[in-house]
């Protein structure tokens, strides 16, 4: 039985809606908590797994502590490692970009400069603007099957390091005051570490591109030559029948599987206001398809 069926079958009404052949799904008819029973949180973990993003609309009666109670159903739930959580909350991220730095408009997991970053999030629209402000996911496994067998074979044996001193000559529509945030705050602390390109997928066993806008450099490769890899390889991860794209309403909350997906949060808004707020599980540290682990080469010293 699919993971769909599966939730169809233990979520009385509810319905699973595909939103794109490759990835993302909506399930219709399902008020979040953290008091769901057990089988009813394997069918959401079953169709995540599937789908790679899930959406649930008007969940407006989650609150902080109420969305983290969700969340921990799927695992421990762990704080930014620079930015810490907001006050009264264990894991919960405010993304806003009245706040300088909270830029997400580049295709990116999240917090990958560390090893074991966050296998699931769980986003939560509080404030959306009249217009704009969608975010678009891309499935990365499915990148990484559209690649010949040839570039499979040679995305499995290379490596890069990641980083959060971040290379401003890549978000060029930056602000000045965003580029002080990262300099000052988000680089305050600096982490490196060194992932595979391919890593295996601890409960599917799929293979996905871990490849974002976060990469520093491919490991003993010059950067011309890593370059023409980094877009080679990223054109397939952007590749429009690779994504689902998301008209945010208020209430809404898009659960992603952050090891196997990227995403973008596209910043056409202007000065309107947009709030979200993310809760993250914790995740594995990533193994590569001979079984070698991502490795911190750059750590905070304690």
């Amino acid at each position: 039985m699919s993971e769909t069926a599966l939730i169809g079958n233990v979520i009385p009404r509810a319905d699973v809606v595909k939103r794109a052949a490759r990835i993302g799904a909506e399930i219709r008819n399902i008020k979040l908590s953290g008091d769901l029973p057990d089988q009813t949180i394997a069918a959401i973990n079953g169709a995540l797994l599937e789908h790679k993003v899930i959406f649930f609309r008007d969940q407006s009666h989650l609150d902080d502590s109420e969305q983290e109670r969700f969340a921990q159903r799927f695992g421990r739930l762990v704080p930014h490692p620079i930015m810490g959580a907001k006050k009264g909350t264990e894991s919960i991220v405010e993304i806003d970009l009245r706040h300088a730095g909270n830029r997400a408009d580049l295709w990116h997991a999240d917090l990958t400069f560390i090893d074991a970053y966050p296998k699931i999030a769980v986003l939560r629209a509080a404030v959306i603007p009249p217009f704009g402000g969608d975010t678009v996911w891309s499935n990365t496994v499915a990148a990484y099957l559209d690649l010949p067998s040839p570039l499979q074979r040679l995305a499995d044996e290379l490596w890069v390091l990641y980083s959060n001193a971040f290379d401003h000559a890549i978000m060029p529509r930056a602000r000045d005051a965003d580029k002080e945030h990262w300099d000052k705050v988000y680089t305050r602390t600096i982490y490196e570490t060194e992932h595979p390109v391919v890593r295996v997928h601890p409960e599917t066993g799929e293979r996905a591109l871990v490849l974002g806008d976060g990469v520093r450099h491919f490991v003993g490769i010059p950067k011309y030559d890593g370059q023409k890899l980094f877009d080679l390889f990223k054109s397939h991860i952007t590749a429009l029948e690779n994504t689902v794209r998301w008209s945010w309403k208020e209430g809404d909350v898009a659960m992603w599987d952050n090891r196997a997906t990227q995403h973008y949060a596209i910043t056409d808004y202007g000065d309107q206001r947009r709030l979200l707020l993310r809760a993250t599980i914790a995740g594995e540290v990533p193994v590569n398809v001979d079984g070698r682990s991502s490795v911190m080469r750059v750590r905070p010293s304690k």
